[in-house]
């Protein structure tokens, strides 16, 4: 039965892969992924850093047809050559039909993607400018947490793909709310989401498939049951006491 959703599984072509010695099949998440079945709305990618999500994240825009560095499927730049070769090696599930539109947003990289806009814009050509599908305001005459927002409402519609690499980097709690709220409107016009994500905030959207990744692979899990919720409801609670246990001298050494 073909899928309604518009990707629904990701699988790593494993015989192709000469050694899961070196970067990035070394990665735990990549060396032990078989199948990662996804969620017709919102699937979030969770971990410390350096666990591979992001790469995962990458692999699987660049395989859907994204520009590496981000931008919607008509973005061809590169300001650095530095995206793996995973791509190559996955085996995407697309659903029927195919989204109308999408985007892949990396918040390391999305000052090159407002850059590229303004550039294209900058060019003769017999198209109408771009820039004003993300707002009436540059991009770059916004704050980073602006411009995010910008895009996510300008420019995100309905029946979409969307890859999203820690867009919580430059929202305040507030704003990342509002995200919230943007992103349950996309999914009820038949969005879909890929999230990697570090925010306690952003993952609690309700009946998203939640995936932790650890040095001992990629597991799904339960919003309660992530670190990054423990840590923060933790801490929250009593963060003095919290605080007085990180800030101890180790034992035999004077505080100040």
């Amino acid at each position: 039965m073909i899928s309604t959703q518009y990707v629904s599984e990701i699988r790593l072509r494993r015989e192709g892969v000469e050694s899961f010695d070196r970067y990035p099949f070394s990665l735990a998440a990549v060396r032990t992924l078989e199948k990662l079945e996804l969620h017709p709305s919102v699937t979030f990618f969770v971990g410390e850093n350096g666990s591979g999500k992001s790469t995962l994240l990458e692999a699987i825009a660049v395989s859907c047809g994204f520009n590496a560095e981000g931008g919607s499927r008509n973005f061809r730049f590169g300001t650095r050559e530095s995206h793996s070769e995973l791509h190559r090696f996955l085996r995407i599930a697309r659903g029927f039909p195919r989204p109308r539109g999408g985007f892949f947003l990396r918040a390391e990289s999305f000052f090159n993607v407002a850059t590229e806009i303004e550039k294209l814009d900058a060019e003769p050509g017999p198209g109408p400018p771009i820039g004003p599908a993300y707002g009436d305001r540059s991009l770059h005459e916004q704050s980073h947490g602006e411009a995010f927002l910008a895009l996510l409402v300008n420019r995100f519609h309905g029946e979409g793909l969307y890859l999203l690499d820690e867009p919580e980097a430059a929202l305040s709690p507030s704003r990342q709310l509002a995200v919230i709220t943007r992103i349950h409107d996309l999914v009820k016009a038949k969005s879909q989401f890929i999230i990697a994500t570090h925010s306690p905030i952003l993952m609690a959207y309700p009946h998203a498939c939640i995936y932790s990744f650890s040095q001992n692979g990629i597991r799904r899990v339960a919003y309660e049951d992530t670190e990054h919720c423990r840590i923060t409801r933790d801490f929250l609670l009593n963060p003095k006491r919290m605080l007085n246990v990180l800030m101890e001298p180790p034992s035999g050494v004077d505080g100040p």
